[in-house]
């Protein structure tokens, strides 16, 4: 049976009526076949002389061939389509190819093959994309991550990779994924936020810019706090753009994310074990291996397990002006956490002990939180002043107070500063960024 008489065909072996418009499982079909028969004709030899728009011209031209041989009735811009789809296949990463195209979309999450979901300003939606099958969407899986020389099969069926525009991207398949492969994507900014968008999006506010931009610059220890997605890598890379040029910089990330603008950085990735289990590069690794590396300033994408000591050690010991993220869901559960890592390490501390290291090493904690209608703020700067007994002192500089929600679900509330004057002042001004008092004013509040 021919192309044209299988497309014919409804589900029930039943002719299908004659229609401008192709149904959705039979177009599906066309480019599954089409896809096909373009493989079978192609010369693979001559393809890999060719440079990606002649072999996209080339394509077009073939797949035009096929439907004139075939006599299969599409309109222009069934057709147009049919062409863009199949070059995604060949050339790209297939139905994703629009998603990864479209600005706005920060995240996209496939659920097995018949679902497609993305986030758009903060929140989720079903989009009408979906993939042939489960086989279709594994080899999408296999080209992501043999571009990076990862492998994912029943044997290793959970893998992180990278897409070349630096997205993240997690893949888990049977036996451990049920219904079918998973595939999450955490799209990569082609263009950082710059503060200036952080106001405009009001996820801060005027004297909390000004007390960052200072922070940058008069190297003082920084952990930036939050949930997943509450935006910590975007405000890591908007406090590091403050660092002087003149500094080296040693980034250290399980996926390298930052795009800091510097001249003098060095970036350093983790690196998971092979399928023998073997050849892992810890972060800890990393941090031991930065500090002979002369940086002036380590900055850590996340800090998760024993290399937190590590980096206490380094904070304490030169190099000041260090930043990392946690995930936490306070200020407070962030110094918890850190001490919990401590731990991990088997670094034999007190519980006193490893509070005073940390005391010491950190000056700023910064919360971040997504709010419940998908807005990233910057709800809460507290500064860590010293030990009160067995307890971590901690003062509240600025604060997000929510107050509600209006009738589209967006949340009502207001910035204030609480009116605590920081002693890290001292030291801004020491730095030459003296930030005026008038910017911890209790009396200014903004919505």
């Amino acid at each position: 049976m021919s192309l044209r008489e299988r497309l014919a065909l409804g589900a029930e072996g039943h002719q299908a009526p004659s229609a401008p418009a192709m149904a959705d499982g039979a177009y599906q079909e066309l480019k599954k076949s089409m896809h096909q028969m373009i493989l079978e004709r192609i010369d693979l030899e001559r393809l890999k002389r060719l440079t990606p728009e002649q072999f996209k011209h080339e394509l077009a031209l073939l797949v035009a061939r096929i439907v004139d041989d075939e006599r299969i009735v599409l309109n222009q811009g069934e057709r147009h389509k049919l062409v863009l789809d199949i070059q995604n296949e060949m050339l790209g990463f297939g139905p994703l190819e629009p998603l990864l195209a479209d600005p706005g979309v920060s995240d996209i999450l496939v659920n097995t093959h018949a679902q497609v979901y993305v986030e758009r300003t903060g929140r989720l939606e079903l989009t009408g994309i979906s993939f042939h099958d489960n086989t279709h969407l594994m080899k999408i899986i296999e080209k992501i991550v043999s571009r990076v020389g990862r492998r994912v099969d029943e044997s290793s069926p959970m893998v992180d990779a990278r897409l070349p525009d630096g997205s993240r991207v997690n893949a888990i398949i049977p036996p451990l994924a049920v219904d079918g492969p998973i595939l999450s994507i955490r799209r990569f900014a082609a263009q950082p936020l710059s503060l200036e968008k952080l106001l405009e999006f009001k996820s801060l506010t005027p004297p909390m810019s000004e007390v960052l931009k200072a922070l940058g610059q008069a190297r003082l220890n920084v952990l930036i706090s939050g949930g997943t997605g509450s935006g910590k890598t975007t405000l890591l890379n908007v406090l590091s753009g403050y660092i002087p040029a003149s500094e080296r910089i040693v980034t250290i990330e399980d996926a390298a994310e930052l795009q800091l603008r510097q001249p003098h950085i060095v970036r350093l990735e983790t690196r998971l074990p092979n399928v023998e289990g073997k050849g892992e590069v810890t972060q800890r690794a990393l941090v031991r291996n930065a500090l002979r590396m002369r940086p002036d300033r380590i900055i850590l994408g996340e800090v998760r397990g024993a290399e937190a000591i590590d980096m206490l050690q380094a904070m304490n010991t030169g190099h000041e002006g260090s930043f990392a993220t946690i995930h936490a869901n306070s200020p407070r559960d962030a110094l918890s956490r850190l001490e919990s890592m401590v731990g991990m390490a088997g670094a034999n501390l007190t519980p006193r002990t490893a509070r005073q290291q940390i005391c010491s090493a950190i000056t700023v904690v910064m919360q971040l939180s997504r709010l419940t209608d998908g807005t990233r703020k910057l709800v809460s700067l507290q500064e860590v002043t010293g030990m009160e007994g067995d307890t971590v002192a901690m003062h509240e500089i600025f604060h997000f107070e929510q107050t509600g929600v209006d009738a589209q679900g967006r949340v009502q509330g207001h910035y204030y500063a609480t009116g605590v004057r920081p002693r890290f002042v001292e030291r801004l001004r020491m730095f030459g960024v003296p930030v005026p008092d008038s910017v911890f004013d209790p009396g200014k509040v903004y919505e």
